[in-house]
């Protein structure tokens, strides 16, 4: 007979099967390339035939996806489309006026491919090449491979008003800040503008009981979240690698609704259901490229402690796993020290529970160390981080993720 938790675990999977047909995500969607946020998959004309490529994100028409009833859609009434049902490795694709044609049936899964329905195909990057008018592809489906993860977005200039079902608060925040806004996107640029995630009210709950409806806590005014009162933060540690950022430190956060005592709890884009913790939260940044959004992110918060990665490129969701829900900022080796306030450069760090060929799970005895925190280097010092106004024009250094490797 199946214990309680693991009956629990077993209603939690199904429900992720079902909502992993379409993207947690609703509304007209962008679909970026795992390799970066920058690029969007682009119809070339709104006429039978016309090719799909890639290119830059602009927002436009037609770059918004939409899924329903198992195709993806773009101009209201053509479907994605796999040329005469070509089963052939290389077939470029194109779109078609939505019919039920089976060229057009398409399955989104839990890890963010474009699979063609009982073909053991899947949308996929073509020599993983970012260049624009790049064609976009069907190849066979291949597990962990870069070139078929398709994330679904907004640009951060046209957010919706909500991007989950179920979300209690609001992406499109506006302007003007406010101590009880619903904002529940982020931001993370640097030690002296980036966001927490903490409850919207005192009183309510542990971590672990509100991760769901977190709202964001932030540096910078002008982007309609809350701010961090001023005397909070102790200490604040703000590295750039390659592939992420990462803000950790220390404060009294009781002023921002956590529990007193409370340890903590994981925040991430994905949650046990698929959706995220809390639902609907988004994450911006400027050092990657500007305004592109962060579609893998971990952020654990306690009553004195936070850490913040969010990371990009084609280890990003190694870089910032989300199965460590009970290890607390321990398991982000980086500096919590009190009293210091600063912006780094550093390597990457090892991913964390990866030694060697095998990867620990948590709850499996004994425990290991966390990893030692990586090199850092041209860390330059702040007197303390306080509010202040959002800068909309930033310039800042930019890292590029390399190209992965070409299909055979």
């Amino acid at each position: 007979m199946l214990s309680l938790k693991a009956a629990s675990a077993l209603v939690v999977l199904a429900a992720v099967l079902v909502s992993a047909q379409t993207p947690p995500q609703r509304g007209a969607l962008l679909l970026q390339p795992g390799l970066s946020a920058a690029k969007c998959v682009t119809a070339s004309s709104d006429t039978d035939g016309a090719a799909v490529t890639l290119q830059t994100c602009t927002g436009a028409t037609s770059q918004q996806w939409t899924f329903s009833e198992g195709t993806v859609r773009i101009f209201g009434n053509k479907c994605l489309d796999v040329p005469g049902g070509n089963t052939k490795d290389g077939t470029h694709m194109q779109i078609w006026t939505c019919s039920e044609n089976a060229n057009q049936k398409m399955f989104y899964t839990y890890d963010n491919r474009l699979t063609w329905i009982n073909h053991g195909k899947c949308l996929d990057l073509t020599s993983g090449s970012l260049a624009d008018d790049n064609p976009i592809q069907m190849w066979s489906c291949g597990s962990g491979d870069i070139n078929q993860v398709w994330n679904a977005g907004y640009l951060a200039t046209a957010l919706p008003d909500k991007s989950e079902d179920g979300q209690v608060g609001t992406n499109n925040c506006g302007t003007t800040s406010s101590q009880t806004s619903m904002c529940q996107t982020a931001w993370i640029n640097d030690a002296t503008d980036f966001c927490l995630w903490a409850p919207p009210k005192p009183n309510n709950g542990t971590i672990g009981d509100t991760e769901r409806v977190e709202v964001a806590w932030c540096t910078k005014s002008g982007r309609g979240t809350r701010t961090i009162p001023n005397g909070v933060l102790n200490g604040v540690h703000f590295v750039q690698t390659k592939d992420y950022v990462q803000v950790t430190g220390s404060g009294d956060f009781t002023k921002i609704n956590v529990p007193k005592g409370d340890a903590g709890g994981e925040l991430d884009p994905h949650g046990a259901d698929g959706n995220g913790n809390p639902i609907g939260g988004l994450v911006y940044g400027n050092t990657f490229g500007t305004n592109l959004q962060y579609h893998e992110w971990t952020s654990f918060i306690s009553d004195a402690q936070f850490c913040f990665r969010a990371c990009t490129g084609p280890n990003a969701a190694e870089n910032c796993q989300h199965i460590y829900d009970l290890m607390g900022c321990f398991w982000v080796s980086a500096n919590y020290d009190s009293g210091v306030f600063e912006n780094c450069l550093a390597d990457n760090d090892l991913p964390m529970g990866v030694y060697g060929t095998s990867t620990w799970h948590q709850g499996i005895s004994p425990t290991p160390e966390p990893h030692p925190v990586a090199k850092s280097s041209s860390c330059t010092s702040l007197p303390t981080v306080s509010v202040s106004p959002a800068i909309k024009k930033r310039n800042l250094q930019k890292r590029h993720a390399p190209a992965s490797p070409v299909h055979s």
